[in-house]
């Protein structure tokens, strides 16, 4: 088996050393196809292909790559591929002449082309287009995978995305969807009356969310600075600044694992809106999902592997210790303390850590036993203070806060708040984090005093939410894995 792979890479090495050669003997030539700076497209290969009868006879011209050719004398066919699709050429003598014909003859799978002629069909009925001027506009000096068997090695597929997106047309589809899917919130939020802003990746102090931050040195200041982990912080400082309606689109960084809903890089998109609160948050919420999947996928019902989603109902509305006791059978309001709470998760084999309280310990029955069953889109509502350090106390029951998470497919999709503005109760939680800081939890937030300073200046009655933008791709496209839908994700270097 060695042997082979040996006398394969061989092989390949050859056919890379012929394009070179033929690049160099161009370059000899004075035609060297990397001096060229512009060509102009007048069409994209669907254009001609959805609309044949208006461009029969017409002429086009466009540019791609060659993915297939076919020489047959004096005539020869090519397919280009161009951002929209694949489109058919025919490339005859007569037609581009006969120095042009000797050249085209010597182009490989994977040169890009220019290409100018006119619309008609063949013998067989093939939109195509007959070539009056084929011109090189990159060499390839690389050999593409093999037709029939593609880029299938998912490892390399993520590494080498600019392949993968020449290869399968629809890993394609899922990052023009994913553009979509981007323009469709903005058109919709832009709509409702909010303003699109931008704030730092690099701040003195990473909070909004619980997680550890990746650090770096900024050595200009000779200081340690840390990358986001949230949009949080200074959205809400905008609010107090009066920008009543603000949302981001943007990276956050997290120090964490992978896994197939996890990147450390992702992109979060969080919105704050002035004098409305977490049931506001629903009604956006609801209404965005529709928008965002009629645009991008033309319906209302979402399939993602085994499960079809129908985001034309009304979403369900249900407390967390509703849900734990519809579904784990425990009712979380007759439990009197923390040493109760932790006695029936001994009970029920739930692990838990000794700084856990009550409010802590029903988010761990939460997750062990409900999230699996939140298929169709849920607000799961009413969190437990101990793990809602941001969240406006609900008046009539304190130990909980006015807070939900969006689920569909038993995924957090979204988490929402009816923010807190009282400076003193938000320092109070803040020390609280401190506290379990000094306690070693690397996910703590610490105490922000520039924030308490703006709530100390007045932010109105807001509510926000935190949007996974990149698991609402994975919904959008029935993508089976986060990586599926980053361009780019991150991946341990091969050196190492």
């Amino acid at each position: 088996m060695a042997e082979q792979n040996n006398n394969q890479q061989q092989d390949v090495n050859q056919l890379i050393r012929v394009r070179y050669d033929k690049l160099h003997e161009l370059q000899e030539n004075g035609k060297d196809p990397f001096v060229i700076t512009r060509y102009d497209v007048t069409h994209h290969s669907t254009d001609i292909l959805e609309n044949f009868e208006e461009m029969e006879g017409k002429e086009v011209s466009l540019a791609g790559r060659m993915m297939f050719k076919r020489v047959m004398g004096k005539a020869s066919f090519c397919n280009i591929q161009d951002l929209k699709g694949r489109i058919q050429a025919y490339v005859a003598r007569d037609n581009i002449g006969e120095d042009s014909y000797k050249d085209f003859k010597k182009y490989d799978v994977g040169d890009i082309l220019g290409i100018k002629g006119t619309v008609f069909k063949t013998k067989t009925g093939e939109t195509s287009i007959h070539a009056t001027e084929v011109v090189l506009l990159s060499k390839s000096l690389q050999i593409l995978p093999e037709k029939f068997h593609g880029l299938t090695d998912t490892d390399t597929r993520y590494r080498q995305r600019y392949v993968d997106l020449i290869m399968n047309e629809e890993v394609k589809d899922t990052f023009v969807k994913r553009s979509k899917v981007i323009s469709s919130i903005r058109r919709f939020l832009d709509g409702q009356g909010f303003m699109e802003v931008e704030t730092p990746m690099l701040v003195q102090n990473a909070g909004g969310a619980a997680a550890r931050p990746f650090e770096t040195h900024f050595n200009a200041l000779d200081e340690d600075l840390r990358l986001r982990i949230s949009l949080e912080l200074y959205l809400k400082r905008l609010i107090v600044g009066g920008m009543e309606r603000v949302y981001e689109i943007g990276r956050v960084f997290r120090n964490e694992g992978l896994d197939t809903r996890h990147n450390p890089e992702f992109t979060l998109m969080e919105l704050y809106q002035a004098y409305t609160d977490y049931h506001g948050m629903m009604d956006l919420t609801e209404n965005l999902y529709r928008y965002v999947a009629k645009e991008v996928t033309g319906s209302e019902i979402l399939t993602y592997g085994e499960h079809t989603m129908d985001l034309s109902k009304p979403f369900e509305r249900i407390t967390m210790v509703d849900a734990v006791k519809k579904y784990a059978n425990v009712d979380f309001n007759e439990i009197k303390d923390t040493a109760e709470a932790k006695k029936l998760a001994d009970e029920h084999h739930i692990e838990y850590e000794d700084r856990h309280e009550k409010g802590d310990i029903l988010n761990l029955f939460f997750e062990e036993y409900v999230e699996e069953h939140l298929i169709q889109p849920t607000f799961v509502m009413d969190h437990p203070v101990e793990i809602s350090p941001l969240t406006k106390r609900k008046p009539d029951n304190p130990d909980y806060v006015e807070r939900f998470e969006f689920f569909m497919n038993g995924w957090e999709m979204a988490n929402a708040y009816s923010e807190l503005n009282d400076p003193e109760d938000q320092r109070k939680r803040f020390e609280a984090q401190e506290a379990l800081l000094a306690a070693g939890d690397e996910e703590a937030n610490h105490l922000d005093e520039d924030f308490l300073n703006a709530l100390s200046i007045g932010m109105p009655p807001t509510g926000g939410i935190g949007y996974g933008i990149d698991r609402m791709v994975m919904m959008m496209t029935n993508s089976p894995a986060i990586r599926d839908v980053l361009l780019f994700p991150t991946m341990k270097s091969l050196d190492k």
